[in-house]
C-alpha cells in the first residue's frame, strides 16, 4: 500500500545524550532506539511525539560481567553480573540462569523525550529536554516504557510501562497541555505493556484497552475462529485512576490473521467513521514467529460505539509493515528487523496521522487514507 507521506521523523543521531537524565554515569553511553512515540495534538495545533529513549552502555561486558543501568536513589548506577550466568543473544537485555525460571535485566534504560513536531507531522519543530520523563521511584529503576497519550475533554491521560525487579506495571500521568505531565501513581500492578485509553467517554466511564501476560493460556474448542494467547481486554473507570476489567472479551488472536502469535493494542481508541460505519478505531500489533523477536505487523478494528468489547470490522491483511527502505540508511544501527511498533494516531478530516516505532529504532510518521480500511 502506497502513502501519501511515509517516513523516519527522528532518529538515534538526532538525540543529544549531552542533556540526558543519564549524562555523568560515568560511562559512554549510545542511543539504542529513539522509538514507539505516543503522539497526540498540542494545544496550539503542533503535534507532539512522547519518544522513548533507550539509552544503553556501549561496552555492556567488560571485567569478566555484563552490566545492567538501574536508577537508584537519585542516580544512575552500574549492576555486574557474572558472564557465565547470563544469556547475551539479545543485545537489549540478558537472561540470567541461575534461577530456575526467567529472570533478566537490561542493558539499556528507556526515559521520555517530548518532541514536537509540526501540525501535518513532518517536521520536528523542537526536542523539550526540559521536560524529560525519567525514572523517579523504585518501581521504575529500570526505565520508563512506551507511552500512549489520549486526549479526554479538556485533559490529557499518558498511560506508560515502568520497570524493575518489584513489578512490571503500568503508570498513569496526567496534563494540562500536553507538555508538564503529573505522575499519578500505578493504575495496573502485573505485567501489562498496552494500556490504552479511549479518546472519549461511554456511558460516563472512562474505558481502556489493556493486555495482561502470562505464560499459560487455555485453549479454544477445537474449530474456534480464536486460538490461545495473549489478548486486548477492556476495563472500566471512574476517574482515569482506579480500574475494573469488564466482563466481556475484547479483541482476540483470530486463526484468520498471521500475525497474532502475540497481539496487543497500539493507538488508544478513537470514535470515527471508517469502512461505512462509525466506531471506535484502534491500531494494534500482530507478532509472527521469527528469530528472536519476531515479526510485528499493525492491523486495524472497529469497535462498537456503545458496546466496544463488539467488533464492527477488521481486517486479516495488516494495515502497516515494517518498510527496509526507511531503515537502510540507518542499516549499521539496527539491531532487529521486520518490526513496526504502531503508538499513536491522530485523525484529519481525509487520512489519520500514524506514529509507530520502526525496527524499535526510530520514529515512523505514516499518513494513512481513509479509504485503507477496508474490512475483510
Amino acid at each position: 500500500m502506497s502513502f501519501s507521506f511515509d517516513s523516519l521523523v527522528l532518529t538515534p543521531d538526532q538525540i543529544d545524550l549531552a542533556r540526558s537524565p543519564l549524562a555523568g554515569i560515568g560511562v559512554e553511553t549510545y542511543v539504542l532506539g529513539a522509538f514507539n512515540p505516543g503522539m497526540t495534538r498540542l494545544p496550539d495545533g503542533n503535534l507532539l511525539l512522547m519518544v522513548r529513549v533507550a539509552e544503553a552502555l556501549r561496552e555492556p561486558i567488560f571485567d569478566g560481567h555484563v552490566h545492567a543501568i538501574r536508577w537508584q536513589d537519585g542516580a544512575y548506577v552500574l549492576d555486574a553480573w557474572p558472564l557465565g550466568q547470563a544469556d547475551t543473544a539479545d543485545p537489549r537485555k540478558f537472561l540470567l540462569r541461575e534461577h530456575g525460571w526467567k529472570v533478566m535485566a537490561l542493558t539499556s534504560l528507556s526515559w521520555l523525550l517530548p518532541v514536537e513536531l509540526s501540525a501535518d507531522g513532518t517536521q520536528v519543530v523542537a526536542l523539550h529536554y526540559d521536560k524529560v520523563i525519567a525514572p523517579a521511584g523504585n518501581w521504575q529503576c529500570y526505565g520508563v516504557e512506551d507511552a500512549r497519550i489520549s486526549r479526554v475533554g479538556d485533559k490529557w491521560w499518558m498511560t506508560t510501562c515502568s520497570v524493575s525487579p518489584e513489578r512490571h506495571s503500568t503508570t498513569l500521568y496526567s496534563s494540562d497541555n500536553a507538555l508538564d505531565w503529573t505522575f499519578e501513581g500505578i493504575v495496573l500492578d502485573h505485567q501489562n505493556k498496552d494500556m490504552l485509553i479511549f479518546e472519549g467517554l461511554i456511558g460516563g466511564k472512562f474505558w481502556a484497552q489493556t493486555r495482561p501476560l502470562g505464560d499459560l493460556y487455555f485453549a479454544y474448542p477445537p474449530g474456534s475462529p480464536y486460538h490461545a494467547g495473549p489478548s486486548i481486554n477492556h476495563s472500566t473507570s471512574p476517574d482515569a485512576r482506579h480500574w475494573q476489567p469488564h466482563l466481556q472479551p475484547g479483541i482476540r488472536p483470530h486463526a484468520g490473521t498471521v500475525s497474532t502469535a502475540r497481539i496487543g493494542g497500539g493507538t488508544p481508541p478513537v470514535l470515527t467513521e471508517v469502512a461505512g460505519q462509525r466506531g471506535w478505531l484502534t491500531l494494534w500489533h500482530g507478532v509472527e514467529p521469527s528469530g528472536i523477536v519476531g515479526k510485528y505487523r499493525t492491523y486495524w478494528s472497529l469497535l462498537d460505539p456503545d458496546e466496544p468489547w463488539n467488533v464492527l470490522a477488521t481486517s486479516h491483511p495488516p494495515l502497516l509493515e515494517a518498510n527496509p527502505a526507511l531503515t537502510e540508511p540507518l542499516r549499521e544501527q539496527m539491531y532487529v528487523q521486520d518490526v513496526v511498533f504502531t503508538t499513536g494516531i491522530v485523525e484529519e478530516p481525509d487520512r489519520f496521522i500514524v506514529a509507530s516505532g520502526e525496527a524499535d529504532l526510530a520514529c515512523r510518521i505514516t499518513h494513512v487514507p481513509r479509504d485503507a480500511f477496508v474490512a475483510s
